[in-house]
C-alpha cells in the first residue's frame, strides 16, 4: 500500500531539525508522497531546500496569520513557477488570527485565488471560524466552477462538508478522525464520497488520539487512514488507494509513480 500525506510542514521544528529522518520514517511506513505547504514567505526558501528529498511536493502561499504583512504577488508567481509547485497554499481565512484583520485576509486570499486561477493550480485552503465568508468568496463568478482544491484538516460536520463538495472542492481529514469523541469530523468522514477525500497529518501542528502535537510526523498518516477505514467500514487498502488517486489527481502527479524506491 502507498499513502500520500497531503499536508505536512517538514520545515517546522521539531521535524525541521532533521526532515530527512522524518521522510525516511514515513517511507518506511509506506507514506511515499508528501505535500509540504508554505505558511509565510520565509518558509518558501525552506521548502525549496526540501525538494531534493524523495517524494516531496511543494505548495507556496501566504497563510492568513501573516496576511497583515502583505503579499508580493509577483514574487509568489515567480516562486510558484520556479519552485516546482503543485498547489497554492496554504491560504485562507482565520477569524482567530491575531494581528490580521479580516479585511486584509480577504484581500490576500483573493489575490492568491486569482493567481491560482491564472497559473492553473489547485488551492490548499485553511479556514477557522470564517466558513461562510470563504464559501461566499469561492462562490463568486470569477472562481466558481473554475478553481479546484482541498479544504485541509476538515473537522466539521456533514452540512458544511456538503457545501464545499457542492462547489467541487475535496476534503482532507487528519488527526481529528482518530479521536472517538470527534463526532462531527467522523460523521463527515463517513459521508464524503470515496473519490473526494485526502489524508493528512498537518505534522507537527496537529496531534492524534494518544499523540500530542509536536510528536506527529508524516508517518502518522497511516493511523489516519486506519481510522477512516474503521469509520467507513472498508479495508485499509481501499482507503489508501482512493486517497492516493484523489491526491495525485488534484495535484497533477502521476499516480503510477510512487514506489518506496522511487
Amino acid at each position: 500500500m502507498r499513502f500520500f500525506d497531503s499536508h505536512c510542514h517538514l520545515f517546522m521544528d521539531p521535524l525541521g531539525r532533521d526532515p530527512g529522518a522524518a521522510v525516511a520514517a514515513a517511507r518506511e511506513a509506506g507514506v511515499v508522497r508528501m505535500l509540504v505547504p508554505a505558511v509565510d514567505t520565509a518558509s518558501w526558501d525552506a521548502i525549496r531546500a526540501l525538494s531534493g528529498l524523495p517524494g516531496i511536493h511543494a505548495a507556496y502561499g501566504l497563510h492568513p496569520w501573516d496576511a497583515a504583512a502583505g503579499l508580493d504577488v509577483s514574487l509568489l508567481r515567480d516562486t510558484l513557477a520556479g519552485g516546482g509547485a503543485v498547489a497554492v497554499g496554504e491560504i485562507g481565512l482565520d477569524s482567530k488570527a491575531d494581528g490580521s484583520p479580516m479585511v486584509l485576509q480577504e484581500r490576500v486570499f483573493t489575490e492568491q485565488l486569482e493567481l491560482a486561477l491564472e497559473m492553473g493550480l489547485p488551492v490548499v485552503l485553511h479556514c477557522r471560524g470564517a466558513f461562510d465568508a470563504m464559501l461566499s468568496m469561492l462562490s463568486d463568478p470569477p472562481f466558481r466552477g473554475r478553481l479546484h482544491g482541498v479544504v485541509h484538516a476538515f473537522s466539521r460536520g456533514i452540512e458544511l462538508a456538503r457545501r464545499f463538495l457542492d462547489l467541487g472542492y475535496l476534503l482532507s481529514f487528519g488527526g481529528a478522525v482518530t479521536r472517538p469523541g470527534a463526532h462531527s469530523a467522523r460523521e463527515a468522514a463517513a459521508f464524503v464520497p470515496a473519490d473526494r477525500f485526502l489524508l493528512e497529518t498537518d505534522a507537527p501542528s496537529i496531534g492524534l488520539d494518544g499523540v500530542e502535537p509536536g510528536d506527529t510526523g508524516p508517518a502518522h498518516v497511516v493511523r489516519v487512514a486506519a481510522a477512516m477505514a474503521s469509520i467507513r467500514g472498508v479495508p485499509l487498502a481501499e482507503i489508501a488507494g482512493s486517497s492516493w488517486l484523489a491526491a495525485c489527481g488534484l495535484f497533477g502527479i502521476d499516480p503510477g509513480d510512487g514506489s518506496p524506491d522511487a
